[in-house]
């Protein structure tokens, strides 16, 4: 006899199978049965396969604006932390998406992980439009706020633009991946991504300096690519969703807007999207302190942006795994696993991420000048940027870590708290105070000093277990709906 308390997979998957529908990937028992490393690094290896070729698009981006000289570089550096804003106005929908997929996943309920999956798209399609037509209005306006200089403003506006327009089928392309991950499919992601960048790549010189009877567009060139190379991705990805070959099948009955699901996925992930946007207008602020150091710094600070989306490839791999195997153990009930997930991750991404960085800071000259080649100036002054930080990478891994634990329970006001007070009680004040008696070397240093003390929170926060009470997956009027239909059957 089956557990009432547990869902009967063998049982739901016969009722729900259509010979008229393509045969749906099951879901993968080892997620949830087993040896919990051997499920770990099964998620988590080709997660980070997937984040390095995308870190590919912006380290490609990268060498090829570094050519064209530090004004370049600079013009670049300035819109990420913009462009981080307005995503990650949108991404709360994402992450709450995610999230919910994960544990409808434990708990075997194919027909919310499908209804989800539309939603959550539906969602954050329409808040992409919006924010990207947002973005390119305002953009001459941010770039004057943040005082760039001439030299860099033509070349920052050009790429921030066409990055705006982009934003539809940026969302896209990241949301199917993170749904995909959500219900425990890696694979399609990792070729989705491989295939695209290989895209991006051709298409860099070709756009950039103007080759094969092509105009030289310079910086907005790398934009063009991208934008190029993500719509590609996001069509292929819709495709993959709508076959329902893994795991998630999208029907476009289920993208009828259900405003039970967006109000609940608004009250979950709002707490995300605050979290994000502050710390993107952090990244702002703390650019606008950078720019007033000059040229030089700015793009300093470029490679050392850079240097930690490398970095944290082997976090977010980790994360993203700790994230899906705690959301499906929640959802199936087995929270004892779920906390053993979430103690193995912390322990990888630290001991990891620590002798990561102790490398870079022995080879930090040379790490400079792959992405600024010809710049003497900019070779020592990033240097000294990345010998200064490196060493506390370790704690941004067992930051990662545990705060997927606790976004996969739910508790995203408490991710949002920890990270405010990082970044907004001490990143900032440090970098501004420490700024008027070191110079640029205090405004690197509040980096590291935020690393630690915001690992030690979380990790104080993670030992008192309040998530491993969250309850998540409470019915919806669809699940209510269903119930119904089944007791008049």
């Amino acid at each position: 006899m089956s557990d009432p308390k547990q869902p009967d997979t063998k049982q739901a998957d016969t009722k729900q199978a259509d010979p008229q529908k393509p045969a749906r990937r099951a879901f993968d028992p080892r997620l949830l049965e087993g040896s919990i490393s051997r499920a770990l690094f099964l998620l988590a290896l080709p997660i980070m396969g997937a984040n390095i070729l995308q870190v590919a698009y912006q380290v490609v981006d990268a060498f090829w604006v570094g050519r064209l000289g530090a004004a370049a570089v600079a013009s670049v550096s300035i819109t990420m932390p913009v462009m981080f804003v307005l995503i990650a106005l949108g991404m709360g929908f994402a992450i709450a998406g995610t999230t919910l997929i994960a544990q409808y996943t434990g708990a075997r309920n194919h027909e919310m992980v499908d209804h989800v999956a539309a939603q959550t798209l539906l969602t954050i399609v329409a808040v992409s439009i919006v924010l990207g037509a947002v973005g390119v209005l305002l953009a001459p306006w941010l770039l004057n706020m943040m005082h760039v200089a001439p030299a860099v403003f033509d070349g920052a506006l050009a790429f921030m633009r066409i990055v705006f327009i982009a934003l539809p089928f940026t969302f896209i392309y990241a949301m199917a991946q993170a749904l995909m991950r959500g219900v425990g499919e890696v694979r399609a992601p990792l070729i989705i991504v491989a295939v695209t960048v290989v895209i991006n790549f051709v298409l860099d010189p070709v756009l950039i300096f103007g080759r094969y009877g092509m105009p030289a567009w310079g910086v907005a060139g790398a934009a063009i690519a991208t934008l190029i190379s993500q719509a590609i991705a996001a069509a292929v990805a819709l495709r993959l969703l709508f076959g329902g070959r893994y795991g998630i099948h999208l029907n476009w009955r289920d993208f009828k807007p259900d405003l039970a699901f967006v109000r609940r996925a608004f009250l979950l992930g709002y707490p995300a999207s605050i979290e994000q946007s502050a710390r993107g207008l952090g990244m702002m602020i703390l650019t606008f302190l950078i720019t007033s150091f000059g040229t030089v710094v700015t793009a300093s600070f470029g490679v050392g942006t850079n240097l930690f989306n490398v970095v944290i490839i082997p976090a977010m791999g980790f994360a993203m795994a700790t994230s899906t195997l705690v959301g499906q153990s929640i959802g199936a009930g087995n929270i004892a696993r779920a906390e053993k997930v979430a103690k193995l991750a912390a322990i990888i991404t630290f001991a990891v991420l620590t002798v990561f960085g102790l490398v870079c800071m022995l080879i930090a000259p040379s790490i400079v000048r792959f992405f600024v080649p010809g710049d003497p100036a900019v070779v020592t002054e990033g240097s000294a940027y990345i010998r200064i930080v490196a060493w506390s990478f370790g704690f941004i891994g067992l930051q990662f870590a545990l705060m997927a634990v606790l976004r996969a329970a739910g508790e995203m006001i408490t991710a949002m708290v920890v990270s405010l007070v990082s970044q907004w009680v001490l990143q900032l004040p440090l970098a501004f105070a420490l700024s008027r008696t070191l110079g640029v070397d205090g405004v690197w240093w509040s980096t590291p000093i935020a690393n630690v003390v915001t690992a030690i929170v979380a990790v104080a926060w993670f030992m008192r277990g309040t998530w491993k009470t969250r309850k998540l997956i409470a019915p919806l009027k669809k699940e209510q709906e269903a119930v119904e239909e089944q007791a008049q059957m």
